[in-house]
């Protein structure tokens, strides 16, 4: 079972780790991403884009989107290269009702205490006929250390998912498996001692060695209908549609 942390201390938790990790890192092109030909895809029947806690890993076209993330490091980057980009934080999105057609949040809702308030304001800022693209890690069963290492608060079971995602309005239309748990624990165990021993190696290795790699060995995504699941998958990618 995940080790629940006191909501300060958790809060806290992301921002430095992501703070400290943004600080160090390159911003990475929305293009180099297997998520493009999709975005491309949804972005072209979209005026209005917002992308929440993007870090320095964005998914959607930088000259277009508006950005929001906890992160001011990442957030500076991001208007060096000319994005409408601002602090803030998921519970308190600074934007008006049903202002965006196209909404991005990737591997955040887990981070938080209130995943309710969360979701609200992603429906928020959806208008009607909006498509929410969305990832979060998946089973509870497939808790590790480096969940409690990143500030996760949990991870979702699907049917527990998909009822939340339509108490606020989102329905949804396809999904797609967005990581797979490894069969064995020794590369996670060796990547946990290093970030907690020698947490400075650890992230150049990261930023300049495992993230241009994982980037390299990307796989298309299949897409199926539905909300998809089956066991090891670790992360969902979902394709939702906010209702009228």
């Amino acid at each position: 079972m995940p080790s629940h942390r006191g909501k300060l201390s958790l809060t806290e938790t992301n921002r430095r780790f992501y703070e400290r990790l943004w600080s160090e890192a390159q911003l990475v092109e929305p293009q180099r991403f297997n998520t493009w030909p999709l975005v491309s895809e949804l972005a072209a029947r979209a005026r209005r884009m917002l992308e929440v806690a993007p870090g320095l890993r964005p998914r959607l076209p930088l000259d277009r989107a508006q950005f929001v993330d906890i992160s001011r490091a990442a957030m500076t980057r991001f208007r060096s290269r000319g994005a409408a980009a601002s602090v803030g934080i998921i519970h308190a999105l600074p934007f008006a009702d049903g202002a965006f057609d196209f909404v991005c949040s990737f591997d955040i809702v887990e981070h938080v205490d209130d995943d309710e308030t969360a979701f609200a304001e992603l429906a928020r800022v959806a208008a009607p006929g909006a498509a929410l693209l969305l990832s979060v890690p998946l089973h509870a069963s497939a808790w590790t250390p480096f969940d409690d290492f990143v500030g996760h608060r949990r991870r979702y079971e699907p049917n527990d998912l998909a009822d939340k995602l339509a108490r606020h309005g989102f329905a949804i239309e396809r999904s797609a498996v967005f990581g797979m748990q490894p069969k064995s624990s020794r590369l996670l165990d060796l990547g946990m001692w290093f970030l907690t021993h020698q947490r400075e190696r650890a992230m150049w290795w990261y930023n300049r060695v495992f993230m241009p790699l994982g980037l390299r060995m990307q796989k298309p995504l299949q897409w199926k209908q539905g909300f998809h699941d089956e066991p090891g998958i670790d992360t969902t990618l979902l394709i939702c549609r906010k209702q009228g």
